[in-house]
């Protein structure tokens, strides 16, 4: 059965939600490898991978550095430079939150990368959305796969005319100096052209809008979206009741 694509969206923002609240190891790990499975058996794991990797590897670091050398609960001290103090709590609090960060992310990057644009505006428009609102959400969501896709494009066409990547992330970083100006042009372009093309399709219109486009919904799947809202909302409450509780 295929997923609609509010399921797709209320299922990855729900887990997103209950990992966060939840605050547990295991289920960071398990959200993540679920995530990563995921991906792989969609075919997205080679666009999605990458830029997860953009994303969390510099957010881990900075978790890594911040908890990790200032942590003042720390008591159990591996190194020490000076107040800068390496403890084996703050690692731990470290690797607890990136897994946390990481496992929303991933579930996110995952909706972005696997929803259909036009099914997701479809969908959104015919439970009264506003078709500008509809359109913005649904780009916004695929923003980092648009720019990914395009970005890979522009490096082919780039190794395609003698341009030399070099291994390591300083050789990469050195290239995507090349890149990012090319590809800031193309995305103004094409932005200049989707909104010429939304005018003419009626976006701007103040009467009702039709669409051709049908995406077929079914009981379950709107029950379903209930029952992930309301877990996420349970899972919100649990975790903002859990401090006064145990005061």
């Amino acid at each position: 059965m295929r997923l609609h694509p509010l399921t797709s969206l209320a299922a990855a923002g729900s887990t997103a939600v209950i990992t966060t609240a939840a605050a547990s190891w295991p289920m960071s790990l398990t959200v993540i490898a679920a995530a990563v499975g995921l991906s792989v058996a969609g075919g997205a794991a080679r666009r999605m991978l990458p830029a997860a990797a953009v994303i969390l590897v510099p957010l881990v670091l900075s978790l890594l550095a911040l908890h990790g050398l200032f942590f003042p609960e720390g008591t159990t001290v591996l190194a020490q430079w000076g107040p800068a103090r390496v403890t084996a709590q703050g690692l731990q609090f470290a690797l607890e939150r990136a897994a946390q960060l990481s496992a929303a992310v991933l579930v996110l990057l995952l909706c972005s990368f696997t929803v259909s644009v036009p099914d997701l505006v479809a969908a959104l428009s015919t439970r009264g959305v506003n078709a500008r609102f509809a359109f913005v959400l649904a780009s916004t969501l695929t923003l980092l796969p648009a720019i990914s896709s395009r970005l890979g494009r522009i490096r082919q066409a780039q190794e395609a005319r003698g341009l030399v990547i070099r291994p390591g992330i300083p050789g990469r970083a050195a290239a995507f100096r090349w890149q990012a100006v090319p590809l800031l042009l193309s995305l103004v372009e094409e932005a200049g052209t989707r909104a010429a093309a939304l005018q003419a399709r009626g976006f701007g219109s103040a009467g009702p809008i039709t669409s051709y486009r049908q995406v077929l919904d079914s009981p379950v799947q709107r029950w379903a979206r209930v029952v992930l809202l309301l877990a996420a909302l349970a899972a919100v409450a649990a975790r903002l009741w859990q401090p006064t509780a145990g005061a």
